[in-house]
């Protein structure tokens, strides 16, 4: 099963990583001002991670994809890591579907 990991950044912001249950990190949150919010983040992922067009795919500028998870409101909830492929971008996606709704949650990871 996966995880979301929270840490505090350099500049005292939560993030959290969504991690495979292979621990690779396969979605990174923004930086939050409050633990709270965060929190309110990682629920918002569980939610919207459910609904395929919640995902905006994305192509780099080096050729690389890449896709945000994004809210109702269109804000940008989670970036995932660059892929090699549109079928490793696909894979991504499936795995956050698979694995945000029942993550448990644990901090300084």
């Amino acid at each position: 099963m996966g995880k979301f990991a929270i840490n505090t950044d350099k500049g005292g912001k939560f993030r959290f990583n969504l991690k495979a249950t292979n621990g690779q990190v396969i979605l990174s949150s923004q930086g939050y001002a409050t633990k709270a919010s965060c929190d309110n983040g990682i629920e918002s992922v569980r939610k919207n991670s459910q609904s395929d067009e919640r995902f905006d795919r994305k192509t780099g500028k080096n050729g690389s994809t890449y896709f945000n998870l994004m809210a109702t409101n269109g804000q940008v909830i989670g970036t995932s890591q660059m892929y090699s492929s549109p079928a490793a971008m696909e894979n991504g996606i499936a795995s956050v579907k698979t694995n945000a709704p029942d993550a448990s949650v644990e901090e300084g990871e």
